[in-house]
């Protein structure tokens, strides 16, 4: 362990973190201004952890393939861990969280055979690219849970949750493309040890 994954590693820590701090107030029915808050502290340091983790890695020197693999797996537990809440509670639809789902256990098990054969498959231009929306998708999912659980702009509500789909619909054809880049590079893979 290096700084570089430590850092890494708080993104796993965090996700169920996020997930107890977003249903905390429905299971106790107390007020949702403190896992507001939570939130979006975990929120933001998830974020920064995976802006500023890979760019540790390469000024210390330490760019490891055990890095290559934690960092998208931290990524993903991360993201999938907002959208698991946002469709349980009717921020996210269903329809746009499937392709992501699906989209990220099968990037899984590609990694799984290229390390398998001795190779480290990190995230890609097109992969890094997702991850961006992902984020800005988590970040206006929590918008759209904060003015609901606290009231405010009711009257953008509507706007608010029509364009909160627009972003979540974007992220899931977002993953889908990156997902046939991942596959056009297995197979690139394949080719060569054919050879």
């Amino acid at each position: 362990m290096n700084l570089p994954t430590i850092v890494t590693s708080f993104r796993i820590i965090l996700s169920p973190l996020f997930f107890l701090a977003f249903f905390f107030p429905v299971w106790t029915g107390s007020g949702v201004f403190p896992s507001i808050v939570i939130l979006w502290f975990i929120y933001w340091v998830i974020e920064i952890s995976d802006m500023v983790d890979g760019s540790v890695a390469r000024a210390l020197n330490q760019v490891t393939d055990t890095g290559k693999l934690l960092d998208p797996f931290a990524d993903v537990i991360a993201r999938l861990t907002y959208f698991v809440c946002f469709v349980a509670s009717g921020v996210m639809p269903a329809w746009t969280f499937v392709p992501i789902l699906y989209r990220e256990l099968g990037v899984t098990y590609l990694r799984m055979i290229m390390y398998k054969d001795g190779f480290a498959l990190a995230a890609n231009r097109g992969g890094k690219l997702k991850a961006i929306f992902y984020a800005i998708a988590g970040g206006f999912g929590l918008i759209i849970h904060t003015c609901g659980g606290l009231g405010l702009v009711p009257e953008f509500h509507a706007a608010l949750r029509l364009t909160g789909k627009i972003i979540f619909a974007l992220a899931a054809l977002l993953s889908l493309v990156s997902f046939l880049d991942y596959i056009l590079v297995f197979q690139k893979h394949r080719k060569t040890l054919r050879q």
